[in-house]
C-alpha cells in the first residue's frame, strides 16, 4: 500500500512538472531594446508582474516611475530595484487609481517634473468589493476608469515623446465579460452583488473594458507616433486578490498553486508589447504568449461598444 501511494505521488509530481514545462511554460520576450534616456510609468509596480517589469526595464537603462498607492511598499520596491539593477533612476510617485483626484494630482506632478514619457504600462489591477472615492465600483474604478483617465491625461506627453507606447494588462478573463451600460449609468458598477461569483464576473467585465479601451484608443491615435496594446499575462502568482474575502482566497488558492506561473514569466508579454520592434502596425491588438491574437471574440472588437465605453468614461471622469 505504501509503495502504491509513493508511486501515485511520484506520478502526480511528474504530471505537475510536465504541465509546467509544456502547457504552463510561457515564451520569453526576446527584444534587445535599450532604454537609456527613456522614461516609463508602471502602475502597481511595487509587487508581482509590475515589479518584475520594472526590474527588467531598469536593467535596460530606463528612468522608471513606480506609480503605486502604498508609499511604504512603493519606496521599499524602489530600494530593491535600485539594489538589484544598479539603476538609480527608479522613482516612486504616489497614485491611487481609486481616486480620480489622485490620478489628476499624479499627472500634474509628473508633467511638471518629467520632460518625456516613452512607455506607459497600465498594470495595476484588483478583484475586490467596495466603492472608489468617487462612488464607482472598486473593480471598474481601478481596473478601467483610473487607467482611462491616467492615459488620456498623459497622451500629449506621449505624443511629444513619440514613438511611444501604451501597454494595458488585461486578461483572458475578458472572454467571459460584457459591458452592461444600464448598470454602469444607474449604479456606476459593472454588475451588482459582492459574492465570490459576482466579484469574479465583475473582474471579467473590467478586463473586457481594458481590451475595448485599447481598441478604441488605437483608432484615436491613428496618425500619431503612439501605439497601444492590451495583453493576457498568463495565470500568475500575484497579490491581485489580496483584498478579497477569506473564502475567495481559500477557493482560489489550490488553483493558483497548481496552475499558475511566477511573476517573471507573467511579465514577458508586457515586456514584448513595450519593447518589441516591428509591431507598430498591430496597435490596438490583444497579445498573449508574446504574440498577437488575431481571432478575437466579436465583443472584443465591437466598434459601437468601444466608442460608447470611451464616451461614458469621459463623462465619468469629467472630460466631456
Amino acid at each position: 500500500m505504501i509503495v502504491e501511494l509513493l508511486l501515485f505521488g511520484a506520478l502526480l509530481v511528474g504530471v505537475y512538472f510536465l504541465l509546467h514545462m509544456t502547457v504552463l511554460k510561457l515564451p520569453r520576450c526576446t527584444a534587445t531594446t535599450k532604454l537609456h534616456g527613456k522614461t516609463v510609468i508602471i502602475t502597481g509596480a511595487n509587487t508581482g508582474i509590475g515589479k518584475t517589469t520594472a526590474i527588467d526595464l531598469a536593467r535596460r537603462g530606463a528612468r522608471v516611475i513606480l506609480a503605486c498607492r502604498d508609499k511604504g511598499r512603493g519606496e521599499a520596491a524602489v530600494q530593491e530595484i535600485v539594489q538589484e539593477t544598479g539603476n538609480k533612476q527608479v522613482i516612486f510617485m504616489q497614485l491611487d487609481l481609486a481616486s480620480l483626484k489622485s490620478v489628476r494630482s499624479f499627472v500634474d506632478s509628473f508633467l511638471k517634473s518629467e520632460p518625456r514619457l516613452d512607455i506607459l504600462i497600465n498594470n495595476a489591477g484588483l478583484a475586490s468589493s467596495g466603492k472608489t472615492e468617487d462612488g464607482f465600483g472598486m473593480i471598474f474604478g481601478v481596473n478601467h476608469l483610473g487607467h482611462f483617465l491616467l492615459t488620456v491625461l498623459l497622451l500629449d506627453r506621449l505624443k511629444e515623446s513619440g514613438p511611444s507606447r501604451v501597454v494595458t494588462v488585461s486578461s483572458k478573463a475578458h472572454e467571459m465579460g460584457k459591458v452592461d451600460f444600464n448598470c454602469l449609468t444607474t449604479h456606476r458598477e459593472l454588475a451588482l452583488g459582492s459574492s465570490y461569483n459576482e466579484l469574479l464576473q465583475k473582474y471579467c467585465h473590467s478586463k473586457l473594458c481594458n481590451v475595448l479601451f485599447t481598441y478604441e484608443l488605437a483608432k484615436r491615435l491613428e496618425g500619431t507616433e503612439v501605439t497601444c496594446y492590451s495583453l493576457h499575462p498568463g495565470v500568475i502568482k500575484t497579490e491581485i486578490g489580496r483584498y478579497a474575502s477569506f473564502w475567495w482566497k481559500v477557493l482560489l488558492r489550490p488553483f493558483v498553486f497548481f496552475f499558475s506561473v511566477d511573476a517573471e514569466s507573467g511579465a514577458q508579454t508586457t515586456l514584448h508589447c513595450a519593447l518589441e520592434q516591428g509591431i507598430e502596425h498591430l496597435s490596438g491588438h490583444y497579445f498573449t504568449c508574446c504574440a498577437p491574437v488575431l481571432n478575437m471574440y466579436p465583443k472584443a472588437r465591437d466598434d459601437a461598444v468601444a466608442k460608447k465605453l470611451w464616451e461614458l468614461s469621459e463623462n465619468f471622469c469629467g472630460l466631456s
